[in-house]
């Protein structure tokens, strides 16, 4: 088995932005790294979230269904 080697995250995020720039040009870019990031839910509220959207008999109807 092959280990992966990764490269120093300073030439990582350079050859980024020259990939970037190259095939969006450079106002695309700056335009896609300036893109504002989602604010993480905290974990228990989003599966409150998720469980409150959930058909249980769904649900289960396919967690327990035979292979």
């Amino acid at each position: 088995m092959k280990t992966a080697k990764y490269i120093d995250e300073e030439i990582l995020v350079k050859k980024a932005v020259e990939v970037l720039i190259k095939e969006l040009g450079p106002v695309e870019a700056i335009r896609f790294i300036n893109i504002p990031k989602g604010k993480r839910m905290e974990s228990v509220r989003r599966h409150r979230e998720w469980q409150k959207h959930l058909d249980k008999e769904v649900f289960y109807t396919e967690i327990f269904k035979e292979a």
